[in-house]
């Protein structure tokens, strides 16, 4: 156990120190440039980060959920902000989270040796124009032919496919009218990109411009059954699959929420510390000090939880169980985290507003959270229904 301890130790100051490499000035440049992060992504590439979750066999640290999570909260929180997940998300979660949970043993030497060292970036296309939060209701469809399959469909905000050598792409097989139970019918295929019938075009965003989110048209793309994750036993039974990478998506984004909300109290305290008015410095006011101190409490709370999630997750626990966990960390993580952003700029004044100051792009970011990967919404409405029990008014 204390070996354990002394290993995380290493780890989370190996983070801390990378993040401190990069001031706010570098994130707050990326940004306005719309620049990938070469130099960071390289130190986060030599540090293992992108193989946390990686068995050592294929070049891995075979560590756990809860330290893939602790390591994106000590980026983000020493003054990363979202690209402290961001990066890693993409390519871990995405790609070797369900590889190493899913795939063939030909799936796992392909994408894991080259996602350890930073060759293969990934990206999960999920979301539709039409389908939105009801993954159910994709319409990307992979037809069955002689020699395997055909797909086509559309996919939005589709982050980090501009520069991704892989994709879990998300499909359905059958259609939704055509199964009993909605889950069924819908299959991962693991797809190499470039591709000339892969078409990605970035999209125009409000932040997080040092990574592209993309709308990805597929026309006529063949693939064959040894590309779906886990090969041909796994054919119209993606859903569960899905599952497994969702939660965990949940799980990274909660870090990434308590990060920015961490990172924006130290800054806000650091200015109401110094700045005066009428004599006094702001930070003696208990109007700023109680609403700071009051998100600092629930982002502590979140933390908690969120750990939760991480002892399910690492345990191999009820997938039930699982949601319920990264639902509520997710829900708790956001809001909290949002609270302490908007006091953060309201503590600055006009300076929040003010690029130089850094708190108006976090809380660009945090708002994304909201949104993604799970509407606030969305997952209010998982608690409700399958934690509370109270009837469903959707479908």
């Amino acid at each position: 156990m204390s070996c354990e301890k002394e290993y995380r130790s290493i780890l989370l100051d190996t983070a801390k120190k990378i993040a401190k490499k990069y001031p706010l000035e570098y994130w707050m440049e990326k940004d306005e440039k719309c620049e990938f992060a070469e130099e960071f992504w390289k130190d986060i590439v030599d540090a293992g980060f992108l193989g946390i979750l990686v068995p050592e066999e294929y070049g891995g640290s075979n560590l756990t959920m809860e330290d893939l999570y602790l390591v994106i909260r000590t980026l983000c929180e020493n003054g990363c902000g979202m690209a402290g997940n961001w990066y890693i998300c993409l390519t871990e979660v995405f790609g070797a989270l369900p590889i190493v949970k899913f795939g063939t043993e030909e799936q796992k030497k392909k994408y894991l040796p080259g996602i350890v060292d930073g060759k293969i970036e990934f990206c999960m296309a999920l979301t539709e124009p039409n389908a939105g939060s009801n993954t159910f209701r994709i319409e990307t469809f992979a037809s069955k032919t002689e020699k395997g399959f055909v797909v086509n469909g559309t996919k939005v905000f589709i982050s980090g496919a501009d520069r991704a050598k892989g994709m879990l792409l998300v499909t359905r097989t059958k259609k939704l009218s055509e199964v009993e139970n909605k889950t069924d019918g819908i299959t991962l295929f693991l797809v190499d990109l470039p591709n000339p019938r892969v078409k990605v075009s970035p999209i125009s965003k409000h932040g997080i411009n040092y990574s592209h989110s993309c709308e990805v048209c597929i026309e006529d793309l063949e693939l064959t059954e040894n590309d779906i994750l886990g090969g041909p036993q796994s054919l119209h039974k993606g859903w569960k699959q899905l599952i497994y990478v969702l939660d965990p998506e949940r799980i990274v984004f909660t870090a990434a929420a308590i990060g920015i909300g961490m990172l924006a109290i130290k800054k806000a305290v650091e200015y109401a510390s110094t700045r005066k008015v009428f004599g006094e410095p702001i930070g003696s006011y208990q109007s700023l000090q109680h609403p700071l101190a009051e998100s600092y409490a629930h982002l502590e709370c979140a933390n908690l939880m969120a750990l939760e999630a991480c002892r399910v997750f690492d345990s191999n626990g009820n997938y039930r169980e699982l949601a319920r966990a990264s639902n509520i960390a997710k829900v708790v993580a956001v809001e909290a985290a949002t609270r302490a952003v908007y006091w953060a700029m309201q503590i600055h004044g006009g300076y929040g507003y003010a690029k130089e100051y850094h708190v108006e792009r976090w809380w660009r970011e945090i708002n994304l959270i909201r949104l993604a990967p799970v509407t606030q919404q969305m997952a209010l409405n998982y608690i409700a229904s399958n934690v509370l029990g109270l009837p469903r008014g959707y479908k």
